[in-house]
Formats: C-alpha cells, sequence, structure tokens
C-alpha cells in the first residue's frame, strides 16, 4: 500500500470515528462506507493495528430503539413436541439454518428462507441438550456437520448431505449437557459439561479426551470458551505455545452447585471462581472485543449477571425476572446511557417467565425492552441473535437487520426481526 494511500486511510479512520458518534442511527450508511473503501485501497483488515477492531465496534452498532420499533414475529417452526434446549445457525451453501435440539430426542435442520423443516435426526435415546454447526468439520474437510449433546451420555455428528450419524462419542459415563468448539486450531478442541461434575476437553480429529477439569460439586450445565485471539493473529491455526495451541484462552463453566468456575487451557489449572449466585447456574457467555474480560450468567435465582474476570468480581446483577434465566446473550445493541454521557451496550436474556429481557450493561435499573413469548410458549427455553442477509422471497431487508431466534418450552422456535 503507497503512503499517499495510507495517509487516506488514516484521515478516513479519524473522521470516520468522529462521524459515527454524531449519527449512529445510520449504521446501514457506515457498513456501506466502510466495504467502499476496503474494497477501492485493497485493504487487509489488520494492517492498521486496531483498524478491524474498530470497523467491528463501528459497523455493527444499532440503537436498541431501531430494533424494538419496528420488530415483529416473523416465523414460527412447530414440529418439535418439547423443550428447546438449544439453537444454532449457519449459511450452508448460501443459505440460511438454524439446527435446533429438544427434550423430544431430536436433531432438527431448518430452512429459514422456505420456512420449513428439511432433516430430522433421531437416534438419540434421551433429551438432547444442546446442538453445534460443527467448524471442525467445515474447516477441516467444507462438509456440512451437526454435534449434539444428549442425557444419554453421548455427542453425536450429523452428516447433513448424506442425513445420516457421521461419528459417536459414546465413553462417556454420564449425561453430557453444554458443548463448545475451541476458537483456536480450526475448531478442532471440543469442551462440554457433563452430570459427572466435570468439564471434559475432547480432541475431534482423534475421538480421545485431552483433559478432564475437576472442581465442581454438581451437574456442570453450561460452557464456554473465550474469544481472545492467538498469539499469530489467526484463530483458525495452532499458535504453536502450549500442548494444543490455546495459550491465553479459558474456559468458563456454570454448575448447579450455584457457581462459574474459569479454567485455563494450557495449564488446566482453575484460577477464578465466582459464588454470587443463589441457585443453579444455567447460562454463561463470554463477552467479546471490548467486554471480552466479562462473562454473563443467567440462573435459577432468576438473575442475570455480569462478571470481571481481570477482578475476580461480578460488575452488575440484573433483576427483574420471575422465573428462571434459561438462556443469556450479548447484542450488537447499544442505548445511550445520559448516566455517562454515552453509549451502552445491552444484554439479553431468556427466561421461564416467558419473557425476553434487554438491559443496559453500565445500568442496574429496570429492564430496557421486554418482549412477551406467545401464550402457548409456556417460557424461553434458549435463544441466539441472528443477522440474515438479504433474500428475494423474504422481506429480511427491514429494520435493524439484526433478527432473534428463540426456543420456547413447548417445543417452538421463533424468530423475531
Amino acid at each position: 500500500m503507497t503512503t499517499p494511500t495510507r495517509s487516506t486511510l488514516v484521515s478516513f479512520i479519524l473522521l470516520f470515528e468522529k462521524a459515527v458518534f454524531i449519527q449512529l442511527e445510520q449504521e446501514e450508511e457506515i457498513q456501506i462506507v466502510i466495504q467502499y473503501w476496503i474494497r477501492i485501497l485493497n485493504i487487509k483488515l489488520g494492517w492498521i493495528h486496531n483498524f478491524d477492531k474498530l470497523v467491528v465496534k463501528y459497523a455493527t452498532i444499532v440503537m436498541l430503539e431501531s430494533f424494538y420499533s419496528t420488530s415483529k414475529l416473523l416465523k414460527t417452526f412447530t414440529e418439535h413436541t418439547n423443550w428447546v434446549n438449544s439453537i444454532d445457525y449457519s449459511i450452508l451453501a448460501g443459505n440460511q439454518f438454524i439446527c435446533s435440539g429438544s427434550d423430544d430426542k431430536t436433531v432438527r435442520l431448518w430452512d429459514i428462507d422456505n420456512n420449513k423443516q428439511i432433516q430430522l435426526f433421531n437416534e438419540h435415546s434421551a433429551q438432547v441438550i444442546c446442538v453445534k454447526f460443527s467448524q471442525y468439520h467445515y474447516y477441516n474437510n467444507r462438509r456440512n456437520v451437526i454435534c449434539s449433546s444428549s442425557y444419554d451420555k453421548t455427542i453425536r455428528f450429523w452428516d447433513i448431505k448424506n442425513n445420516q450419524q457421521l461419528e459417536i462419542f459414546n465413553e462417556h459415563n454420564n449425561c453430557i449437557c453444554g458443548i463448545e468448539f475451541s476458537p483456536f486450531n480450526g475448531g478442532r478442541y471440543l469442551c462440554f459439561g457433563s452430570f459427572n461434575n466435570t468439564i471434559c476437553l475432547w480432541d475431534v480429529e482423534t475421538s480421545k479426551s485431552l483433559h478432564i477439569f475437576n472442581g465442581h460439586t454438581h451437574y456442570v450445565w453450561c460452557v464456554d470458551i473465550s474469544p481472545l485471539q492467538s498469539n499469530n493473529g489467526d484463530d483458525n491455526k495452532s499458535n504453536g505455545i502450549g500442548i494444543i495451541g490455546g495459550n491465553g484462552y479459558t474456559i468458563c463453566s456454570g454448575s448447579y452447585d450455584e457457581t462459574i468456575c474459569i479454567w485455563d487451557i494450557e495449564t488446566t489449572k482453575q484460577f477464578l471462581a465466582f459464588k454470587e449466585h443463589k441457585d443453579y447456574v444455567r447460562s454463561v457467555k463470554y463477552g467479546s472485543h471490548d467486554l471480552g474480560n466479562t462473562i454473563l450468567s443467567g440462573s435459577r435465582d432468576k438473575s442475570v449477571r455480569l462478571w470481571d474476570i481481570r477482578s475476580g468480581k461480578q460488575i452488575q446483577v440484573f433483576n427483574g425476572h420471575t422465573g428462571s434465566v434459561r438462556a443469556v446473550e450479548y447484542s450488537s445493541f447499544v442505548v445511550n446511557n445520559t448516566e455517562v454521557s454515552g453509549y451502552s451496550n445491552v444484554i439479553c436474556s431468556g427466561s421461564m417467565d416467558n419473557t425476553i429481557r434487554f438491559w443496559d450493561i453500565r445500568s442496574e435499573k429496570k429492564e430496557l425492552y421486554v418482549i412477551k413469548g406467545d401464550e402457548k410458549d409456556d417460557g424461553i427455553s434458549c435463544l441466539k441473535f441472528l443477522q440474515l442477509k438479504k433474500n428475494k422471497k423474504v422481506n429480511y431487508n427491514r429494520g435493524c437487520g439484526i433478527y432473534l431466534c428463540y426456543g420456547s418450552c413447548k417445543g417452538q422456535i421463533h424468530i423475531w426481526g
């Protein structure tokens, strides 16, 4: 890149950052400008220190008001006959899909654009607790695979194209709950929690257990792996440090023992535990970007809590739900917080009280916005934010461009946006 081009780019960044704060509501125009500059200058993100962070930070900013002022229920999938415990989203061959796992013992694949179920996998013999599109199989083999965990003590991999079970991990001795693929080494490692009170790290490539983390005194229901970047800047390859290339990454786990524990993947040691919840921890999530050192949690004690890993302390507690909080998520939304004279990030929670609530992470005041589930839902069991691509057959090019997919205790899956 030539020196004049670099100078032009630097000037653009400074003007762009200033403009964002003046007109945050124009997020769509901002994204168009960024894409244009990247294209004409042939920029590779990461050329300027923190430029990619700038793009991510501001290009995805959406005011919460623009969501709830235009959003409505768009789709409902009804084939599950019991609790929907987990949902995940992916684009496969240019088409948009979600997968789901349920207490009805099935894993299902849904075509969002055509509003229909296209695959059903029913070989689990007990409730399916968690589903994920396999990063490992796609990264290494360009193969579209769903991974599922179950109370039947197995983890299974399902080949979408051939509509069959590809692989089964059946050497565990107890019910398997939440699962998460590693954000390093192309998703080669799979972390899961279990009813034997442990967290396991498993090598998908060799089908072998790498380590068992002990420390909880009751069931481990949920897990997550931190999104911190590898030392070489490419989180799809090993950073060459440590046993499995996971240096700088941690695991967090939520348990029926009412605690959240943090584990270092390379040293395999627990280095932190949060103990303020008063009942089972049902959901844990790491933040990303500027919130990368925080953890969000939901509990049967009806609270949502935000934790700071660096200080080892609770930052905020959000009260308002009247039932167990089954799901928590960070969002791309922001709100204007007059208390801090700036913008605050927004988090989201789903509860057995049949509501989804949005909260300002810098304020313990009442929720910002509430979505009430259908009267047939009987509780919100899981949720996930989607950024659906434009589709000629379906009007996705409306509102703020962010959609919320959530599962219910009666088996329905809804998309709101």
